[in-house]
């Protein structure tokens, strides 16, 4: 076993099918890899049966806490969320929709060094549609020239962060732009990155939130926002 401490949480929205197996993963793989652990949920807002699965669920997984919004407050405060509730050395978090092993979190924890802060995947390759495929390469490419990003893949959700880098930086989107911010501002703080390959999987329930125009919109404007607020504290720094 690792000599460290472990959240791991799971935005959740709408996520009733796919959100159990997710929690009982984590237990599951986390027993083998540390001692001390958590799994936390965030439901934003879910509408679905979401929230009586988790309230069932922790009558079985006494280290699960749930921490719900009563309103959908979009991806990114959820994470905002979830980051402010992790309580343990290194924070792991991916989607509620499955589309992700939690237990690949075996092969992150490793390339955690005492030099590394920040491991993310990239996915080997998307099951997703087409046509999502081509947004998601897009958006990474355009991403990852925007902000001259440290790492290639930015649109995969299967990160490890040290807490304390998390708690020198303060977000503040709350749309899918959340990655991009995490990311840089983390590298602005000093975070030294490793990458991994990890799986990705067809969504088996449910379809993404995210691919709609007016959510894709907001997640622009956002992006938008936070390019300027970063170059601008950028260039007047120097």
């Amino acid at each position: 076993m690792y000599k460290t401490s472990i959240s791991v949480f799971f935005p959740c929205y709408n996520d009733a099918k796919s959100i159990g197996r997710l929690v009982l993963d984590a237990q599951e793989i986390l027993t083998t890899l540390v001692s001390d652990w958590e799994i936390i949920v965030v439901n934003d807002g879910s509408t679905d049966e979401s929230m009586m699965v988790l309230e069932k669920l922790r009558l079985t997984v006494p280290r699960l806490r749930i921490i719900n919004h009563v309103k959908n407050k979009g991806y990114g405060a959820a994470l905002r969320s979830g980051f402010a509730a992790a309580r343990k050395s290194l924070v792991f978090y991916t989607d509620g929709d499955g589309q992700y092993s939690v237990k690949e979190l075996g092969i992150l924890l490793p390339l955690m060094t005492g030099e590394i802060d920040f491991v993310n995947g990239i996915k080997m390759s998307r099951k997703d549609p087409t046509y999502r495929i081509f947004l998601g390469n897009w958006y990474s490419l355009v991403a990852r020239w925007m902000f001259w990003l440290p790492i290639y893949d930015v649109d995969c959700d299967f990160r490890l962060i040290r807490r304390r880098v998390l708690k020198k930086m303060s977000l503040f989107s709350s749309s899918g732009s959340i990655c991009i911010e995490l990311v840089k501002k983390a590298e602005l703080s000093g975070a030294r990155f490793r990458q991994v390959s990890v799986h990705h999987y067809e969504r088996k329930y449910g379809s993404s939130h995210f691919f709609r125009i007016d959510r894709l919109f907001y997640t622009l404007c956002q992006v938008i926002i936070l390019w300027i607020q970063i170059w601008v504290k950028y260039f007047f720094k120097k």
